[in-house]
């Protein structure tokens, strides 16, 4: 294991421009990092190395995490598992069938109430009056499974988010072991769980040991889950499940603030950190690294955009 990412201030480049009539009128920064199947870089922009918040990429660490420790669910729950959804009903149903696997109940959830990510699915709710509820939050399905996992263990369930209970500590090692790091700091996450820094290229090298994991093991039952089950992992509008569906093979997470992973079945992988925390410059750089990764220009040509440009640095 490497020794714990430094904090601070990351080193971030200029990654995107948003162009106006052929102008450039506004300047994302970040970082972007893609690595071999040997963790070692093949691309870097800007500052891999400063500890960063992985936020919501750090679903598929946490999923492989309760795999170890036993836990078995049919692969769409597994994938909804990793998930950051969109609240349509496939995700609602999903999460209420793992929360009946487990023997829990919505209320034992430890994520906050709310309406669905999704755009239309929130207007929609909106619409019709119902009121915000712990099942729509994004991030049910892993505390779901976080549940689950708890109770399988005996483990106490009312304290399941604290980051000194046996499940926390379990996700902790485990985000060490995939990425070769040690954990920079411990926040809490918008839905409450443990959050723990990692640098991205700790963060690219975890996503690429998920995804070149050999079949059977528990990383590798998590990438298969993924690969089967796109649309749990996000949602039918959402460009992280249409990246998995154009791209054989590929696994991937967005998360907020920006942050992405994604990684081939060979273990070359990337991960990306817009510093503004922006999402509109997310996609066309996770664009422009999977070229970099050696994905096939000619499915990636649907996602690409002519009022956002990536700058010199990012181009093969």
């Amino acid at each position: 294991m490497t020794q714990t990412p430094p904090v601070g201030v990351p080193a971030h480049v200029p990654l995107v421009h948003v162009l106006r009539d052929g102008l450039v009128e506004s300047v994302h920064h970040g970082t972007v990092v893609v690595v071999a199947p040997d963790g070692s870089i093949l691309f870097q922009a800007g500052d891999a190395e400063t500890a960063c918040y992985p936020r919501s990429a750090a679903k598929p660490m946490q999923a492989v995490a309760m795999v170890r420790l036993g836990l078995s669910l049919p692969p769409d729950l597994l994938a909804l598992t990793t998930s950051s959804h969109s609240g349509e009903e496939v995700h609602l149903a999903g999460a209420r069938r793992l929360l009946e696997l487990g023997g829990s109940t919505e209320a034992e959830l430890g994520n906050p109430a709310d309406l669905p990510y999704d755009p239309v699915e929130r207007e929609a709710w909106i619409a019709a009056g119902r009121p915000a509820r712990k099942l729509a939050h994004n991030c049910s399905g892993k505390h779901a499974s976080m549940l689950h996992t708890a109770r399988r263990h005996g483990w106490s369930t009312s304290d399941y988010l604290d980051p000194g209970h046996p499940l926390q500590r379990e996700i902790a090692a485990t985000v060490e072991d995939l990425t070769g790091q040690r954990i920079a700091n411990v926040a809490i996450d918008g839905c409450g769980a443990p959050l723990f820094a990692v640098s991205l290229r700790g963060l690219a090298t975890a996503a690429g040991r998920i995804a070149s994991a050999p079949t059977g093991s528990p990383e590798g039952v998590v990438a298969q889950a993924i690969r089967a089950h796109p649309e749990m992992v996000a949602g039918s509008r959402r460009d992280t499940t249409a990246l998995m569906s154009a791209v054989p093979g590929l696994i991937a997470k967005d998360g907020f603030e920006a942050v992405q992973i994604a990684a081939l079945p060979d273990g070359t992988a990337i991960a990306l950190k817009i510093a503004d925390g922006s999402d509109r410059a997310r996609l066309p750089t996770t664009i422009a690294a999977l070229e970099l990764a050696g994905v096939d220009a000619t499915l990636l040509a649907r996602f690409t955009s002519d009022d956002l440009n990536v700058a010199d640095v990012l181009k093969s």
